[in-house]
């Protein structure tokens, strides 16, 4: 089972917990391995979809990621899914015929469906394979700071922007190129994580 963050224990660069933690990116939609040193020899705890991480070094196609609790290890950091630090830029005019309430109503629903399976799990009318069967499929992501959010739309695979009910698409992943491994694997390596990358509309 995936570790949304993964235990102190593990062998892994452990910086304390992080005050004042900002995320710079999420993990990828299907969740990704790690590894202890930027080499891709000792592999260490996964991280679960969606997780927020903030890259703290980037080692060419590597990068150290630390969690909220101050757990980091090294990951492909072509993967992760940047989390906008400011609106998007001036010249991109928000849709304003695209209203976020509709999506965020679906991800009140989400939330509300996992809390009332965290519920019946929690008072024992629930095992944990229906808790896994019952939450198999959900998925949301949202960062709110003040009046901008930024929230990931699962039926259309993409990062929005919010401000107030305005909205427009801030990232979108690319399609997968062919032959893309492990950080830094040359020709002829074993294929490393299939997800593709994303990109942040008007940084194009």
């Amino acid at each position: 089972m995936n570790a949304a963050y993964p235990p102190q224990s593990v062998v892994a660069a452990a910086v304390g917990p992080a005050a004042g933690f900002r995320p710079t990116h999420v993990v990828p939609g299907d969740g990704m391995p790690t590894w202890v040193a930027p080499d891709g020899l000792v592999a260490s705890e996964p991280l679960d979809a969606l997780l927020p991480v903030r890259l703290l070094e980037r080692r060419g196609d590597w990068g150290q990621v630390l969690c909220l609790n101050g757990w980091s290890a090294w990951v492909d950091a072509r993967l992760l899914l940047p989390v906008p630090q400011g609106p998007p830029s001036t010249g991109q005019q928000l849709a304003r015929t695209a209203d976020a309430r509709a999506l965020l109503a679906r991800v009140e629903e989400t939330v509300g469906r996992y809390h009332r399976a965290v519920e019946d799990l929690a008072a024992g009318r629930m095992d944990g394979e229906t808790f896994r069967d019952t939450t198999q499929g959900l998925r949301i992501g949202a960062v709110v700071d003040g009046e901008a959010m930024w929230v990931y739309d699962a039926e259309q695979d993409r990062w929005c922007y919010c401000d107030g009910t305005a909205m427009a698409t801030f990232a979108v992943p690319e399609p997968a190129s062919e032959g893309s491994g492990e950080p830094g694997a040359g020709a002829g390596e074993a294929d490393g994580p299939g997800a593709a990358p994303t990109t942040v509309l008007g940084d194009r």
